[in-house]
């Protein structure tokens, strides 16, 4: 495997983290034992090393203590069935996963119980989602979440046909297939944002959403391409560039860099163009924005300070000061 030499990445957003991240860890922690997720002494200082609470706790850092813990635990579960997807091979045998993920929807469309620990722990985050938000929101809410799982069948088809995406393609399913749509939606009953569908929809908006999952997705892609490297899944910007183009697994590293900035760059012109809609709206819009711009750094500082899961430092990794 070559040492790849990451390039600078800068962000022009604050970095913030919520007050309660401790306490989300310690309730994340026992939440995870009490559905079985963590059975051995090893896999709980493995997950101590995760860190997943302090990913959720920067990329939502007014939230309140049961909103936080409440989205943490929602991130480690999508973290967990990642997992899963990787260590029983789910990730491959695209009819069971549609399999297991039919069941996941089961539960957020008809409340219907799956006696799994993956299928318990998902009921128990939904019934907390739904107590907080209204129907409207879980509309959404669920969309996202359909739009995940078929994007993880996808993922899975082509693994099991042995297939790399071109870049367009992936590109395209990218978004999907981070679940940062689902997060996105959260931001109402987690930060309490209320945003009516007309600004929501605002095709300014929508792009600052798009952009901001770019970002995020491409910047994890940089991060973690040596270990997908290694694992052979091809799932990854840097990966279907080198592919597709034929150049060197730095080359493709760069162009990746070269996107993601062209991202934040256009994430901070878009929102100089947003038109006004009126003072009130205006500042709960600039709430919604400020946790887009969060979700941007944490994504980052929680990869490169907190997580012990990418050991981003096998990869050499040089930062320009």
């Amino acid at each position: 495997m070559p040492t790849i030499t990451l390039p600078r990445i800068v962000y022009p957003f604050p970095s913030s983290i919520n007050q309660f991240v401790t306490a989300a860890h310690e309730q994340n922690r026992q939440w995870v034992q009490s559905f079985g997720f963590i059975t051995t002494p090893e896999a709980l200082a493995r997950f101590d090393r995760s860190r997943f609470a302090w990913l959720a706790a920067r990329a939502f850092p007014h939230a309140d203590f049961h909103e936080l813990c409440i989205i943490a635990n929602f991130n480690t579960w999508l973290f967990m069935l990642d997992d899963q997807c990787d260590e029983a091979q789910l990730g491959k045998k695209a009819v069971s996963l549609e399999h297991v993920t039919d069941g996941f929807m089961d539960i957020l469309k008809h409340n219907t119980p799956i006696d799994t620990i993956l299928g318990r722990s998902f009921t128990d985050i939904w019934d907390r989602m739904q107590a907080i938000g209204d129907t409207a929101w879980q509309t959404r809410f669920i969309r996202s979440m359909e739009e995940y799982f078929t994007s993880c069948h996808w993922e899975a088809g082509n693994r099991a046909a042995s297939v790399t995406p071109t870049v367009a393609e992936y590109v395209t399913m990218r978004p999907y297939t981070g679940a940062l749509f689902a997060d996105v939606e959260a931001i109402e009953i987690i930060e309490k944002v209320y945003l009516p569908a007309h600004i929501l929809q605002h095709f300014i908006v929508q792009r600052l959403v798009l952009a901001c999952n770019n970002i995020v997705c491409w910047a994890n892609d940089i991060f973690s391409c040596a270990k997908e490297a290694r694992q052979g899944d091809v799932h990854n910007l840097v990966l279907v560039l080198e592919h597709e183009r034929n150049i060197s697994l730095q080359d493709a590293v760069n162009e990746t860099v070269r996107m993601h900035n062209e991202e934040v760059k256009l994430f901070t012109a878009l929102e100089k163009l947003l038109p006004s809609f009126g003072e009130e709206l205006d500042q709960e819009l600039e709430r919604f924005l400020s946790v887009l711009r969060s979700w941007i750094t944490a994504n980052y500082d929680w990869s490169f300070h907190d997580t012990g899961r990418y050991q981003v430092k096998e990869v050499e990794v040089l930062i320009a000061k």
